[in-house]
């Protein structure tokens, strides 16, 4: 403490005056004085003192405690800020100036301003630690792993299974949120529960859905099998014709067959039509598979209605094919008119035949059209005649069609083509 000064002048009350214009700087400011100069902001501008009337001189030790002045390093505002995020502490609010009379020593001093207010700050809600139990300010570099979880005691074991430890735990609750109900509130494990199982689908969905994948499943199967039928039998049935029949031009060039019965799905002879533009081999036998699903022209054997071959002096030669898919080579039958040529080729020979008659459905049990003298064809005598069978109506087996023609011609192949195969 500074020594006390004894009274001057024989003035009354000259001590208490002295102590109370006592202004150390290492102590807080009173109320009511100006504050210490070394919490004084930076940005305070010094103001001239104003001059006062002349007081008693302080003795030389207490002139001798004039406060230094501030070192340009010192920041107050930013030793002030709170660097936990409670933002900046509000300095004390300064009292009004001073207006106690000081001696000329003091007059000498200069004089600081008032720290200028700041807004006041918004205040932090604590954030409560779970494992002290404690409020402490808010920390946002933390608020992460300290956040408390949101799902339960559950979530939080299940979490700190997964990633070791009570604060993995928190932060995955924190990461996942929880089901909310209508009213946006987190649900209950067991209203959770009861929302999951409602969310399944029930018997009858199961059920409908997998009728709806079998009908999806027959629906695509026949379409292919449409597609197969329609496209690719065709395909297929006019690449094994057409190699049949350059077989056997073949094996007519190089003297291998020779004229008389043949085997069942033999073939022996090409079929012309010139007007629809078939060219077809004949084969023996009408079996489907090694026949006609083959695209060839079946001929009425012995093993289902026997009759008579191309070179047979009298009798009816017939032959069956297929009017759609597998080749469809009888498809434009019905087209033909009287008059127009068949032309059948055999290794020695062409037999040239003319439209005569056309039957256009018939029952498949009426075998009567495959006679010698055909019923229905209007012949009336026994004569070389030819039948073309196919079904009826189109892409069905319902009923058959019926074609007959009359032999007019008879020409070796050594003579060349007919006339009805160059025109």
């Amino acid at each position: 403490m500074t020594a006390l000064r004894p009274e001057q002048d024989g003035e009354a009350g000259g001590f208490e005056d002295a102590v109370r214009r006592l202004d150390d700087p290492l102590n807080d400011p009173l109320p009511g004085q100006h504050p210490s100069p070394w919490f004084r902001p930076s940005g305070a501008q010094e103001q001239d003192p104003q001059p006062e009337p002349q007081q008693e001189q302080r003795p030389a030790a207490e002139a001798k405690r004039r406060p230094e002045p501030e070192p340009e390093w010192y920041d107050p505002q930013g030793y002030a800020q709170n660097w936990y995020g409670g933002g900046r502490e509000q300095a004390p609010e300064p009292a009004a100036p001073v207006t106690a009379q000081h001696t000329p020593e003091q007059a000498s001093e200069p004089a600081y301003a008032p720290v200028q207010e700041e807004p006041e700050p918004e205040p932090v809600e604590p954030v409560r630690d779970d494992e002290t139990v404690a409020l402490r300010t808010a920390d946002t570099r933390r608020i992460v792993e300290t956040a408390p979880p949101t799902g339960g005691r559950a979530a939080r074991r299940k979490a700190a299974k997964r990633g070791g430890g009570r604060h993995s735990a928190a932060v995955t609750a924190t990461e996942q949120e929880p089901e909310a109900g209508a009213d946006g509130k987190p649900l209950s494990r067991v209203e959770a529960r009861a929302a999951a199982r409602a969310a399944k689908p029930g018997a009858g969905v199961i059920a409908s859905r997998a009728v709806g994948e079998v009908f999806i499943s027959i629906g695509v199967l026949m379409l292919l099998f449409v597609t197969y039928q329609l496209w690719w039998s065709n395909i297929r049935a006019n690449n094994i014709a057409g190699s049949a029949r350059h077989s056997l031009e073949d094996d007519w060039a190089n003297g291998k067959r020779k004229p008389g019965a043949f085997e069942p799905g033999q073939g022996f002879a090409i079929l012309y039509i010139p007007k629809l533009d078939v060219v077809v081999p004949i084969a023996e036998g009408i079996s489907k598979p090694q026949v006609l699903d083959k695209g060839m022209v079946g001929h009425y054997d012995k093993d289902s209605i026997p009759t008579a071959m191309p070179d047979a002096k009298k009798g009816n030669f017939a032959v069956a094919g297929h009017r759609n898919t597998h080749g469809e080579p009888f498809r434009f039958i019905n087209r033909l008119e009287p008059g127009d040529p068949i032309v059948v080729e055999t290794q020695d020979k062409y037999y040239v035949y003319k439209m005569a008659s056309i039957l256009p459905q018939t029952p498949p049990s009426n075998t009567a059209v495959l006679n010698q003298i055909p019923a229905g064809s209007g012949f009336t005598k026994p004569g070389r005649y030819i039948t073309l069978t196919t079904c009826t109506p189109e892409f069905t087996s319902t009923y058959r069609m019926i074609v007959w023609g009359k032999m007019v011609e008879e020409r070796p192949r050594s003579k060349g083509k007919p006339d009805a195969l160059v025109e």
